[in-house]
């Protein structure tokens, strides 16, 4: 049988260059390792208009409930400006202890720790499943990824009974945050429309830029809630202001404004959208102005509510690193939220301090400790089943 060191595995993995959406092999690549430990594999290849094709994994070894899930992605986002690093970033070294090249933490080292624990877990005999839902589109606008192959699993009636994602979930040290949960994300694309015309005569025009302000003033000042027992507070930003006018004595016709919400679970992104359009029409209709509101909704809130087996996984953490992680529900949206719809789970993985920056590095010493606590988690989850 083999047992797979995660230190090796990772560097394989990250000389990958998958910066999303391109897969460069490293699907193919983890098929075949898996395959080597008995996992049946289906590679998964979901395209839609306008987009890439994606390819997805899906490993499952042993037939019989429970099955316990590890998800993860292959795809990184750009490395910046090559020079700018201190090696590489796809063809990883160790220096100072430490693992350096894109996707180190986010998060290819991850996944290289949890098939090196199922390598070694693998050997002992156990009853249920193993599974590994794996996606090549995270970083992106991952509507071929994760998403499709839930949808995918929920056809062929596949049950995953409790899936751990494996997303960097630490700021500064392995163990300090495990995630439950996560705020929804809805971004609005908002336009009011007057009536173009010279400033000499405004009489003759209809200014959008004021109503605009008085839109934003508005929605910036909403308090949408305090906060609830596994959430922070609700949030707006304003993120993009806009008026496409190159002359300084027209009046504009149009102005447009681009805001996001992070939301938990007092609110849906439905609900939003009507607080919203009743905000926009009622002022633009003071003003005899007209409005265009188009919204994306990323994902909506959602958390799992602690049990044994998130506690057994919590306790797990502890014993190895010695700290207590805290369970949060802090940060930005994850696939967590595609898979929530069919299993409850949690994340749990390295720290993610240089995630997606120039040098991204991990500790070694992190990588043999993730490893133990999901060999670990494996053999908890299964005794205590």
């Amino acid at each position: 049988m083999s047992i797979f060191n995660e230190l090796k595995l990772a560097k394989e993995l990250i000389r990958f260059p998958s910066i999303t959406p391109e897969d460069a092999g490293t699907i193919n690549f983890l098929s075949k390792k898996l395959s080597s430990l008995g996992f049946k594999c289906k590679i998964l290849e979901f395209k839609s208009k306008n987009s890439k094709p994606i390819k997805n994994l899906y490993a499952r070894f042993g037939k019989s409930s429970p099955n316990f899930c590890y998800a993860g992605h292959t795809d990184v986002v750009p490395p910046g400006k090559l020079s700018d690093w201190t090696v590489n970033p796809f063809r990883p070294a160790v220096k100072k202890k430490h693992l350096i090249g894109r996707g180190a933490n986010d998060m290819k080292a991850s996944i290289a720790c949890f098939v090196a624990a199922l390598s070694k877990f693998k050997s002992k005999k156990f009853k249920g499943s193993i599974s590994l839902l794996i996606t090549g589109d995270e970083e992106g606008i991952a509507i071929n990824g994760t998403k499709r192959v839930v949808e995918y699993l929920k056809k062929k009636r596949e049950k995953i009974d409790f899936c751990l994602v494996g997303e960097p979930t630490n700021q500064n040290k392995l163990g300090e945050m495990m995630k439950i949960g996560r705020r929804g994300s809805i971004t609005g694309y908002l336009t009011v429309c007057g009536t173009q015309g010279h400033v000499a005569y405004p009489h003759d025009a209809n200014n959008p830029a004021p109503v605009m302000t008085k839109i934003l003033n508005q929605i910036e000042n909403i308090k949408l809630d305090k906060g609830t027992k596994n959430f922070q507070p609700s949030n707006l930003e304003i993120v993009k202001i806009n008026i496409d006018n190159t002359a300084d004595n027209v009046i504009p016709a149009e102005a447009t404004a681009t805001f996001n919400i992070r939301f938990n679970n007092r609110h849906s992104s439905n609900s939003l959208k009507k607080k919203l359009n009743n905000i926009f029409r009622k002022t633009c209709r003071k003003s005899k102005c007209s409005f265009k509101i188009s919204y994306m909704v990323s994902g909506e809130a959602f958390v799992t509510i602690p049990n044994k087996t998130t506690k057994m996984i919590q306790n797990t953490i502890e014993k190895i690193t010695k700290i207590k992680p805290k369970l949060s529900t802090t940060g930005g949206t994850s696939d967590a939220r595609f898979i929530r719809k069919i299993s409850p789970c949690v994340e749990f993985g390295l720290v993610g301090k240089t995630m997606h920056k120039v040098d991204e590095t991990v500790s070694v010493s992190d990588l043999k400790k993730l490893t133990k606590i999901y060999q670990n988690i494996l053999e908890n989850y299964f005794i205590f089943i």
